[in-house]
C-alpha cells in the first residue's frame, strides 16, 4: 500500500510538472517575407517530397521569453568567397528575396555556419535558401553545437539526406519546394553556441543559396 502511494504521488507530481512546462509555452511568432512566384510551379519529383499542405502552417509552440538570437551574428562558410554576395546577408534580417538580398555559394556540398556568440538553448531554426523560385534543395542538413568544427557534441535537428550523399548521416527528414514561409525546424532546446546548415545544390541548378536564417532561443 505504502509503495502504491508513493508511485501515486509521484505521478501526480510529473503531471502537475509537465502541465506547468505546457503552459509556459506560446506560439513562436514569425514575421514572413511576401511571396515572390505566383502561379504552378514547374512539377518536382523526388522520393522524398513532402506533400502538399492544406491550411496554414500550424504554428510551432517554444518556451516563454524565446526570441531571435541571431539577427547580426558572425556568419562564416565552406567558402569563404561566395559567387554573389557576401556572408552576412545570412543574418541581416533581409529575407525579402530578390537580387542583392541572398548569398551563392558553388556547387558541391556547401555550408554556412552561424556563431551565436555564446552558448545557447536553442528552440527554433527558420531557413530560406531562395523563395523567387519554387525548387527543392538537396541534402539539407542544420545542426547545433558547441564545437566551432562540428567534430564533437553535435545535435543534428532537420536532415533530409535520405541516402547519406553529404556525408553526415542519412536523415528522415522530408525534401521541401521552397516558399515565402521558409522551413521552420523545431530545435527542441538543442544546446550550442554554433548552427551549422548544409546543402548540395537544388533542382534548379548545381548552386547553393541562402537569403536568411533566423534562430530563435535563449542566451
Amino acid at each position: 500500500m505504502f509503495n502504491r502511494l508513493v508511485l501515486t504521488a509521484l505521478t501526480v507530481g510529473a503531471l502537475s510538472t509537465a502541465a506547468v512546462h505546457a503552459q509556459d509555452k506560446v506560439p513562436l511568432a514569425l514575421d514572413l517575407p511576401k511571396p515572390l512566384f505566383v502561379g504552378t510551379p514547374r512539377p518536382i519529383s523526388l522520393p522524398n517530397l513532402e506533400k502538399p499542405r492544406t491550411g496554414p502552417r500550424p504554428a510551432l509552440m517554444v518556451p516563454a521569453g524565446t526570441t531571435l538570437i541571431s539577427k547580426g551574428k558572425k556568419v562564416t562558410a565552406s567558402d569563404g568567397f561566395p559567387v554573389i554576395g557576401e556572408l552576412d546577408y545570412v543574418t541581416d534580417g533581409e529575407k525579402g528575396g530578390a537580387d542583392g538580398t541572398f548569398v551563392e555559394f558553388g556547387p558541391g556540398v556547401q555550408w554556412v555556419q552561424i556563431d551565436l556568440g555564446s552558448a545557447s538553448t536553442v528552440e527554433a531554426i527558420l531557413v530560406w535558401h531562395f523563395h523567387s523560385q519554387a525548387r527543392v534543395y538537396h541534402d539539407v542538413v542544420v545542426q547545433v553545437s558547441d564545437d566551432p568544427e562540428f567534430k564533437k557534441g553535435v545535435t543534428t535537428v532537420f536532415n533530409n539526406d535520405d541516402d547519406n550523399s553529404a556525408k553526415l548521416g542519412a536523415g528522415k527528414d522530408p525534401a521541401y519546394i521552397e516558399t515565402n514561409e521558409g522551413r521552420l525546424i523545431d530545435a527542441k532546446g538543442a544546446k550550442g553556441r554554433y548552427v551549422r546548415l548544409t546543402s548540395a545544390g537544388n533542382t534548379s541548378d548545381e548552386l547553393n543559396h541562402y537569403v536568411e536564417v533566423e534562430v530563435f532561443g535563449k542566451q
